[in-house]
C-alpha cells in the first residue's frame, strides 16, 4: 500500500515566505492548507502549485481570532485526517513611527497576529497531533532576524520575534511528550514584497539610511523543507538564514 502524503499547514500563505514554503512542500509530495485572510492570492498560490500534483486546500483564516483557527484544524481534519507539519509563519508589522506615538490598537494588531496566532495555531495542532495515529508531528515558528535584535522604531514586531522564540522553546519542551518536535527559522532580508523598499534605503541604528542586500526567497523554503524532513528524533531547533552581507553581525 502506497503511503499516505505528509500533510502540512502553512499560514500566511498567500504571499512571500509562506507562499514559497507552501509550494516547495508541495513540490516535495506534501498535501497542503494553504491559510492567511485574502482568499484570491491563497488560491492563486494553489493554483501555481496543481503541476506539482500534490494536493492543496485553500482555507481563508484569521490566526488573530479563535474561533478561524479552529475551523482550520477542523477543516484540515476532515480533509486529510492528520497533521505532520505546522508552520506558524504568518506576521505583520506597526508602521515604523517613534514607540512613543504607537497606539494601542497598532500594537495589539500585531500581537494578536504575530504571537497569540502563532500560539492558537500551536494549541490546535497539539490536540490533533497527540490524537492521532502515528502520533506526532513538527512545528516551524517564523521568527526573524528580529527575534535577535531590533530595528529602529520597531517595537510592536520585535517584541513579539522575542515571544516567539519563547513560545519556540516551551513548544519543545511540551511537545517531547506527545512527540511533537519544535523548531525556529530566523529569516534576514529574503527578498518578498515585504523587503522590497530595502531597495531604496532603510534605517539603520545610527540614523542613516541605508541600501540593504537581499536574498532569494526560495532558499528560505529549501530551508523550510529541510527541517521539515528530519525524523521527528532531530529537530534543528534554530536556524538562521540570511542576506550574506546585511548589516546584522557587527557593531551598528
Amino acid at each position: 500500500m502506497a503511503q499516505a502524503a505528509r500533510v502540512a499547514i502553512v499560514t500566511g500563505a498567500g504571499t512571500g515566505i509562506g507562499k514559497h514554503s507552501a509550494l516547495a512542500l508541495l513540490r516535495e509530495g506534501y498535501s497542503v492548507v494553504l491559510a492567511g485572510r485574502r482568499r484570491e492570492p491563497l488560491e492563486a498560490a494553489a493554483a501555481e502549485g496543481a503541476p506539482s500534483g500534490s494536493r492543496a486546500l485553500v482555507v481563508a483564516t484569521d490566526v488573530g481570532n479563535p474561533e478561524s483557527v479552529k475551523a482550520l484544524f477542523a477543516r484540515t481534519r476532515e480533509t486529510f485526517g492528520r497533521l505532520d507539519l505546522l508552520f506558524n509563519n504568518a506576521g505583520v508589522g506597526a508602521p515604523g513611527i517613534p514607540l512613543e506615538d504607537l497606539s494601542y490598537e497598532q500594537w495589539k494588531a500585531v500581537v494578536d497576529i504575530n504571537l497569540t496566532g502563532a500560539f492558537l495555531c500551536t494549541q490546535e495542532a497539539f490536540r490533533m497531533m497527540k490524537s492521532q495515529d502515528p502520533r506526532g508531528g513538527r512545528i516551524i515558528n517564523n521568527g526573524s532576524i528580529s527575534a535577535h535584535a531590533p530595528r529602529p522604531n520597531s517595537a510592536p514586531y520585535t517584541a513579539t520575534k522575542h515571544g516567539m522564540t519563547g513560545l519556540t522553546r516551551a513548544t519543545a519542551l511540551d511537545g517531547r511528550k506527545y512527540d511533537i518536535a519544535c523548531g525556529q527559522i530566523d529569516i534576514g532580508n529574503a527578498a518578498t514584497e515585504m523587503t522590497a523598499r530595502m531597495s531604496r534605503g532603510v534605517p539603520q541604528a545610527n540614523g542613516a539610511l541605508a541600501v540593504e542586500p537581499t536574498f532569494d526567497a526560495q532558499q528560505v523554503a529549501r530551508a523550510v523543507v529541510y527541517m521539515a524532513s528530519l525524523p521527528l528524533e532531530a529537530n534543528v531547533l534554530f536556524m538562521t538564514v540570511m542576506a550574506t552581507k546585511m548589516p546584522f553581525v557587527g557593531r551598528g
